[in-house]
């Protein structure tokens, strides 16, 4: 399935992957926004640039319920020791752990590793097909019993901009040339993802893999001129081009075949939840609090597999975002609000207005306290 309402967890990518990979609000973790650069602030701690150790990765539920897991890529949820990837849920890890790199990493100081050590000789000498074979050679032949679960997380498209001259030469016919490097970069990724796809068929692995493909915010457009569609904002705001983002779902032995598209809400908090069921594996048992503030921990996801299969719309379900200052809530995939610092709130009916170009808040002013209310009760209810 296209998935044509499919969201993440946050508009920048720190959160949303933290988002993605605890199943978890990142407000809810404590991760709020990116991680500060470690050489900004010389009170800067790494065990505090992070996910929280007290956190339990989907890597951590599988590898509970017997899975080889293994991450490729990027990382960039945290520098210290006890947020490396090999210590939270993965017997594997080959990238790096910052938010970007460059993209021919044998022409500079690369930190790319290995479970540690510095890698030292490249298969590929551009970083986007270099994380190809790393994740074909993690697939293996297909001649293991165990269960497995891989994190493929490419940097592109995001900048630095720089692509192949053979990648390049595919698009000499757009004029500007950021928005050909763009398009250079996402041809590579779009290889990436096909040579992975025919590697699982060729071994005999596709029809028994859920694969689901997305990105972690909506596209920056003034910094790599991406575009978003017909949707406004952009990486780093809560508007649908921040948050909202082409998803991919497919199971072939299991989701119906069928080229189509899905209209139901879905969201990137929804993967472990519905891996874990998928599976038939079970959450770790973890709280959250002590004492008599202990109580169970919140999983802000829901199984969506029964929905892809049968082509029901997801039930309805109310979603918030929160990122500097700003805080948004969106009840069933239809209204939404925008709290703004210093700044009156903007009210969209996404169902006609996907562009949120008509904000009609000053004329509903019942249906804008109504979602006030719900942003004010779920900021209660997560951590200050």
């Amino acid at each position: 399935w296209l998935c044509t309402q499919g969201y993440v967890a946050s508009a920048v990518c720190a959160p949303s992957r933290a988002g993605l990979i605890s199943g978890r609000q990142p407000v809810r973790v404590g991760f709020e926004s990116n991680l500060a650069g470690r050489g900004d602030n010389p009170h800067t701690m790494d065990e505090y640039l992070g996910l929280a150790p007290t956190e339990r990765t989907l890597a951590d539920h599988l590898k509970h319920n017997g899975y080889r897991t293994g991450a490729v890529g990027k990382w960039h949820l945290g520098y210290a020791e006890e947020h490396y990837p090999t210590n939270r849920g993965f017997d594997d890890f080959v990238g790096m752990r910052s938010g970007h790199h460059d993209y021919f990493p044998e022409n500079v100081r690369h930190t790319i590793e290995r479970n540690g050590e510095r890698v030292e000789s490249f298969s590929s000498p551009y970083i986007t097909d270099y994380f190809t074979d790393e994740a074909i050679r993690y697939l293996g032949n297909g001649d293991s019993e165990q269960p497995w679960f891989m994190y493929l997380a490419y940097n592109a498209p995001h900048t630095p901009m720089q692509a192949t001259e053979e990648d390049l030469a595919h698009y000499v016919h757009i004029g500007n040339q950021k928005r050909r490097t763009y398009c250079a970069m996402m041809h590579a990724l779009d290889r990436g993802v096909g040579r992975v796809v025919e590697h699982l068929k060729a071994t005999g692995q596709y029809d028994n893999t859920l694969i689901v493909f997305f990105s972690d915010n909506g596209g920056a457009r003034n910094t790599n001129a991406s575009w978003n569609g017909p949707l406004s904002g952009s990486k780093g705001n809560l508007r649908e081009g921040g948050v909202r983002v082409p998803m991919i779902i497919t199971w072939p032995g299991r989701i119906p075949a069928g080229e189509g598209t899905y209209d139901g809400v879905v969201s990137a908090l929804d993967l472990l939840p519905t891996m874990l069921a998928s599976c038939g594996g079970e959450v770790l048992p973890l709280t959250d609090g002590s004492g008599r503030n202990e109580g169970p921990r919140v999983y802000d996801g829901i199984d969506v597999l029964p929905y892809l299969v049968s082509g029901e719309p997801t039930p309805d379900r109310t979603m918030f975002w929160r990122l500097q200052g700003q805080t948004s809530v969106l009840v069933n995939g239809d209204d939404k609000l925008i709290r703004l610092a210093h700044r009156p709130a903007q009210l969209f009916h996404l169902a006609t207005d996907v562009g949120e170009q008509t904000d009609p808040a000053g004329n509903h002013n019942d249906r804008v306290l109504e979602l006030y209310t719900l942003i004010n009760d779920w900021e209660r209810s997560v951590p200050a």
